[in-house]
């Protein structure tokens, strides 16, 4: 079994040529036979972890599976989370913000502070989707995401296998970096996968029920995303650190590691998403 240290970048540039006409499969099998238990998969259950979740079910090597559980996701990627642990027979961990962070961030900003401006929505995306990942993170050697180099531009440049700058540079499988959204959505229908029901409903791109609406015809993939931030990137910062850890209010910000099992439950239970505030989807400022 291999840890992250061992991979130059020429090391990785290697690997890269080596399954750069290869099925996801086969760069799946290499990762989980490399890695070991020290990779696991990120899912959004966004179609393409639905592909990817496909893929991993058919390699020998079991692979482990996690989501962020932000307490602000619609109903219907809970509904779907469930369904792909009935269909592959997985038990998926999900990860919460710390409660602390939490209350002190809503005490400080209010509850939808996101609305306001782009640093603030930045902040509650650090909070409750970056540090869970970071010390997700801290734990393993490698970990699987689903991302495609035509979602956005600042994606373009995305390679199948890579060292993550983001997170002390750890090993990043993205095994979909070439695909196209239409492939995605063909491999779907092909197999005949589930999927999260919003897309039914014009959303092509879902994350918290708060800031994601349905596309309109000709608007980008990502346009439904914070819809109200007219320029600037799309992204939360799990993929590209955007923030200054200085703004969190209230506490030292030092990362903080969850030490056991008993913790994280914990946290679920605490910050678990309160039903009320999945009505508050296409609001202006609070």
């Amino acid at each position: 079994m291999s840890n992250a240290a061992e991979f130059s970048e020429s090391r990785i540039d290697d690997v890269n040529l080596r399954f750069k006409d290869r099925a996801p499969e086969e760069l799946l099998q290499w990762a989980a036979e490399t890695f070991g238990d020290k990779i696991a998969l990120c899912s959004a259950f966004g179609p393409e972890s639905m592909v990817l979740l496909h893929y991993l079910s058919k390699i020998a090597h079991p692979v482990k599976v996690f989501t962020l559980d932000t307490g602000r996701l619609p109903k219907e990627t809970h509904e779907l989370m469930q369904k792909c642990e009935e269909l592959y027979g997985l038990s998926i961990r999900a990860y919460s913000p710390d409660p602390v962070e939490l209350r002190e961030m809503v005490e400080s900003y209010g509850i939808n502070l996101f609305y306001r401006n782009v640093q603030l929505r930045e902040l509650c995306c650090e909070i409750r989707k970056v540090r869970p990942l970071i010390q997700v993170l801290e734990e393993l050697s490698a970990w699987i995401t689903g991302l495609r180099g035509s979602q956005v531009d600042t994606r373009a440049a995305v390679r199948k296998i890579e060292l993550d700058s983001a997170h002390n540079n750890i090993i990043k499988i993205n095994p979909l970096a070439g695909w196209a959204e239409k492939e995605v959505w063909d491999y779907i229908a092909g197999h005949g996968l589930p999927y999260n029901a919003l897309h039914d409903r014009g959303y092509r791109s879902i994350g918290c029920g708060c800031c994601t609406r349905p596309t309109n015809p000709g608007e980008d993939i990502r346009a439904g995303r914070w819809w109200w931030e007219q320029n600037g990137a799309k992204e939360c910062g799990l993929h590209t650190r955007i923030l200054d850890a200085s703004m969190i209010p209230g506490r030292e910000r030092a990362s903080t590691q969850i030490q056991s099992d008993e913790k994280f439950q914990r946290a679920n239970t605490i910050a678990g998403p309160p039903p009320a505030l999945h009505r508050q989807r296409y609001g202006g400022k609070p």
